[in-house]
């Protein structure tokens, strides 16, 4: 199946906003991410099964509020008590295999990847514009924190890659993605913003 970002038709490469008389270094940098596969792993309520027996990509399980493992390849993001979002570069089939070894009695593995959508910002005010619409204290979140809230109204996944040079990830569902863009860009333009 081929993935077509719901981006495709309004993320349009180029300078945007307050731009001019401003360095493209100093400039908040927006990028559409289309190549991740997503998935959803809920551990069921009533089972003994070990989370700290259990990994990904070589990662453990992340059981704290906020946390979120990472290498190169893979992000585990918690997302409540006993449920987390895995996004890795890996192919869809590639990354399913290895979730196959998670018992389908204590685990529940969906497929995210064509239900979302990703958009990454990177520049010194990006958590500025994470405060216009968004209730949570941006300025709380630090390197590997990942964060569920809304951002004018859309309901968000906050992914921190880099605190010190502001670079997130905000995923959405796939329907409201446009909205979303829209609503982002839009409390960009003050800073200035490149389409990546």
């Amino acid at each position: 199946m081929t993935y077509i970002s719901p981006l495709n038709e309004v993320h349009k490469k180029g300078l945007y906003g307050d731009y001019e008389e401003k360095s493209e270094k100093d400039l908040i940098k927006i990028s559409d991410i289309k190549n991740n596969s997503i998935f959803q792993i809920v551990k069921y309520d009533k089972t003994d099964n070990a989370l700290e027996n259990l990994s990904v990509d070589g990662l453990k399980f992340p059981d704290r509020v906020l946390q979120v493992e990472s290498n190169g390849n893979t992000r585990i993001l918690w997302q409540s008590p006993m449920n987390w979002l895995v996004i890795s570069r890996k192919k869809q089939n590639e990354l399913m295999e290895e979730l196959k070894k998670f018992e389908s009695t204590t685990y529940a593995i969906t497929d995210l990847t064509h239900s979302r959508t990703c958009i990454e910002l990177e520049g010194s005010n990006v958590f500025e514009v994470l405060k216009k619409g968004c209730p949570f204290n941006i300025s709380e979140l630090k390197t590997n924190n990942s964060v569920n809230s809304i951002f004018n109204g859309i309901t968000i996944t906050i992914d921190v890659l880099d605190e010190k040079n502001e670079k997130v990830r905000i995923y959405s569902l796939r329907s409201f993605g446009e909205s979303l863009y829209h609503s982002v860009t839009d409390a960009s333009l003050e800073f200035g913003y490149k389409n990546i």
